[in-house]
């Protein structure tokens, strides 16, 4: 009896260590492991070439600098949604009050670190049980459970108040 339960023990041991070694990978990585080259739907092609009117008036190059074929997809959508490309990665004059507004207090340009650091910190403290480690459960969003704001609850709260939701889904006709 002792023998046979020392086997079971053994191969559910086997059967664990060995599912632990099937890592997934990287899709670009198993691909060309398998021989079968890179995507090439990953590849983003540049813009067609154009020959400007004047030469002489095309800029300087530089070292790193942009070219003329480079995609630009922050402008381009800009473009494709009806706005100037010169808009794009600035800060709007309209809104330039907000701005001043938002960054009254001092802005911290380490913030996005700081934070990583702050939650990579608070996840080691929080790691989960010892069968969550174990079998690589993600406890992420159970950590976080009591912070999480509920969409829908939080729209229905605006949308009680009067206020207007542009962005939200609209109203389902058997809402109030």
């Amino acid at each position: 009896m002792q023998a046979a339960k020392g086997r079971a023990f053994i191969a559910i041991a086997t059967m664990i260590t060995l599912a632990a070694c099937g890592g997934k990978g990287v899709p670009e990585l198993m691909n060309l492991r398998s021989g079968q080259g890179p995507d090439e739907f990953a590849i983003v092609p540049p813009k067609p070439l154009e020959m400007p009117e004047n030469l002489a008036d095309l800029p300087e190059p530089t070292l790193g600098g942009t070219n003329r074929t480079d995609q630009n997809p922050e402008a381009d959508a800009v473009v494709a949604l009806g706005g100037k490309p010169s808009a794009a990665g600035g800060i709007p004059a309209s809104d330039g009050a907000l701005y001043a507004h938002a960054g009254r207090f001092g802005v911290d340009g380490g913030i996005r670190a700081t934070l990583a650091s702050e939650d990579l910190d608070w996840r080691r403290d929080n790691n989960g049980r010892i069968l969550e480690r174990l079998f690589n459960v993600n406890v992420y969003y159970k950590a976080y459970r009591k912070q999480r704001l509920d969409q829908q609850a939080e729209l229905a709260r605006w949308r009680a108040l009067g206020v207007r939701t542009p962005s939200a889904p609209p109203r389902k006709p058997n809402e109030e």
